[in-house]
């Protein structure tokens, strides 16, 4: 009993330099099993240098595209003088400015392009949730049917003559429209507490349509003026934005958004299927209904200052995750900065590429969108992966 030692603990030296016999019967020492630990954290920690490069690439690039954006114009400026003006006002810096310059700046281009800059940023993290909610490569903000619920709240509104009363009524019928619509298909597709994901695809495919077609039937009894401010209003516009849109637009936006991040978790456990997820301890239903309220809220603010922009979700969050992959804690964030530089740059091509003539922007993105979405069909099964 004498000559029988005490086993080393875990804490002593020798414990961590004692053999210790692996799964394939091969014998490693303590020191080699920490030299593996070592590397484990070194490959954890190398693999968040890729996301957050990655975000900041795409932070300079929207910083970038902004200062580009609103120095080009009909009345082309300096860049070192827009930024210059930009990060005074912004900041309160007590820098002498040209007052010509400061006015272009600030009361007219700028809050055009935060304005495009905050609808693309919904747009794409809002696309990149339903995609993860949906485990759908083709889902996109509009999938629920909002944007058409929101296109006809607004056409309705226009049809009234609503915007000689009040302009704002126009986009308060808009994000009505929006919600209500996300009411009526949440219900078709909702029985016992339970929400069917097909169910809800179709519902708000069936109900986009119906959309439609009262949008189309309302253009039957329009004059020319009116049907020419529908149409436009359609295709997603851009123009005379000012710094009221911006305080209606960001708040609701900024909710949708962070919301949606919020929940990045419990998107990367539903992305391995809704019965895993519940066995992670994932409120499965209720995360299914936040996704679908903060995303509707985002989105349906977006339609109602801008019109309908589509391809914005479908497009950026398949290049940002071809480029950060799957994970949505990245994933959102990566796609809201990558979606607002390219809403800007689409802006900024929509208004100067045929000037004096202005494009709405609607139809530079889906000249883009289109394209892709063929290519996204023709390579279905080349996806990245899902899981």
């Amino acid at each position: 009993m004498n000559d029988v030692r005490q086993a080393p603990t875990m804490a002593s030296p020798e414990a961590r330099t004692a053999p210790q016999t692996v799964g394939t019967g091969r014998v490693v020492t303590g020191a080699a099993t920490a030299a593996t630990e070592a590397r484990a954290r070194g490959r954890s920690g190398a693999a968040l240098i890729r996301p957050v490069a990655l975000l900041a690439g795409l932070a300079v690039l929207l910083a970038a595209s902004v200062v580009v954006a609103t120095a080009i114009g009909t009345v082309q400026l300096p860049y070192g003088e827009t930024a210059r003006v930009v990060l005074a006002k912004a900041l309160g810096l007590p820098w002498a400015l040209d007052a010509t310059y400061e006015a272009i700046v600030w009361n007219v281009r700028l809050p055009r392009v935060l304005a495009a800059g905050a609808v693309g940023l919904a747009l794409a993290v809002c696309g990149a949730a339903m995609q993860g909610l949906f485990k759908n490569p083709l889902a996109s903000p509009d999938i629920l049917g909002v944007s058409s619920g929101g296109a006809l709240g607004a056409v309705v509104g226009i049809f009234l003559g609503w915007p000689l009363v009040n302009p704002w009524l126009v986009p308060a019928a808009a994000f009505a429209g929006a919600l209500v619509t996300l009411v009526i298909v949440y219900a078709l597709a909702t029985r016992g507490g339970r929400t069917d994901m097909a169910t809800l695809l179709l519902a708000g495919v069936a109900v986009s349509s119906f959309a439609g077609a009262i949008i189309a039937l309302l253009y039957h009894f329009v004059e020319d003026g009116v049907l020419r401010q529908i149409v436009y209003w359609l295709m997603g516009n851009l123009g005379g934005k000012r710094w009221e849109h911006l305080a209606v637009l960001t708040p609701l936006v900024a909710a949708g958004c962070v919301g949606l991040w919020l929940l990045s978790r419990e998107l990367n456990l539903l992305m391995g299927g809704e019965d895993d997820a519940r066995a992670l301890g994932v409120p499965v239903e209720r995360t299914k209904r936040l996704v679908m309220v903060l995303a509707s809220l985002a989105t349906g603010a977006a339609v109602s200052v801008t019109g309908v922009i589509g391809f914005v979700g479908l497009i950026v969050p398949h290049i940002v995750r071809l480029l950060i992959g799957p994970d949505h804690r990245w994933l959102l964030p990566a796609s809201g900065l990558l979606g607002a530089s390219f809403l800007i740059l689409a802006d900024l091509l929509a208004r100067t590429a045929f000037s004096p003539v202005e494009l709405r922007t609607g139809i530079v993105t889906a000249l883009a969108g289109v394209p892709f979405f063929l290519y996204l069909l023709a390579k279905r099964r080349e996806m990245v992966r899902w899981g």
